[in-house]
């Protein structure tokens, strides 16, 4: 099973089991961008470059709901009204966790802070 390392905050919630609500744990994202986010972030590998980490709330959130503007730029800055109001279909909201990965943690005296994902 092939596996890949991204880097995680480690305040942010643990993975939720698929179909589970999305509690923002950002392992998605982390891993690769979703559709929507393909087109954001100009990349179909790694982290989606609309991901949020919100240090208050201790959890990840996609920019196109939470800050559009910077998200597209200032170019298509005009666009995040429409941005904000369709990401949430967009992306998935409510329909609950989609990721069929397995978070695994690093092992004991590893450098770094990343999280393994096998797929």
């Amino acid at each position: 099973m092939p596996q890949q390392i991204i880097h995680i905050q480690p305040e942010a919630p643990p993975k939720p089991a698929f179909g589970d609500p999305c509690n923002g744990c950002g392992v998605c994202c982390l891993a690769e961008p979703c559709p929507l986010g393909i087109l954001i972030s100009r990349r179909r590998r790694g982290a989606c470059s609309a991901l949020r980490w919100d240090a208050g709330a201790r959890l990840y959130r996609c920019g196109a709901l939470t800050d559009p503007s910077s998200v597209l730029g200032a170019r298509w800055s005009w666009a995040a009204p429409w941005l904000r109001r369709l990401a949430g279909r967009w992306i998935g909201v409510g329909v609950g966790c989609d990721a069929s990965l397995q978070a695994v943690a690093p092992p004991e005296g590893a450098h770094g802070r990343g999280t393994r994902q096998e797929r």
